[in-house]
């Protein structure tokens, strides 16, 4: 799956509510799952699939923000794609 993909199957599943939560409580629904994911990767006993599991949260919340506001996540990566971009040491 592309992330165009992703984001569109967020979209089609929670557009309507999230589009009336606005940016602002959705952003803080974003930094919970952030929260959580820290909380994870801090536990040494903590195994792969709770990780994978805040991982992915976290990147549905960033879709969602992405589509209340207008931005397609694929095309905004690009960024990182092009030859032009310049590795960071």
């Amino acid at each position: 799956m592309h992330i165009k993909q992703f984001q569109e199957l967020i979209r089609k599943r929670y557009a309507r509510r999230d589009l009336k939560k606005g940016t602002p409580a959705t952003f803080m629904w974003f930094v919970e799952e952030v929260g959580e994911l820290a909380t994870i990767l801090a536990e040494k006993d903590s195994t792969n699939r709770e990780k994978q599991e805040e991982f992915a949260d976290v990147f549905a919340w960033l879709c969602t923000l992405a589509n209340i506001n207008d931005v397609d996540i694929e095309s905004a990566c690009k960024k990182y794609t092009e030859s032009q971009q310049q590795d960071y040491k």
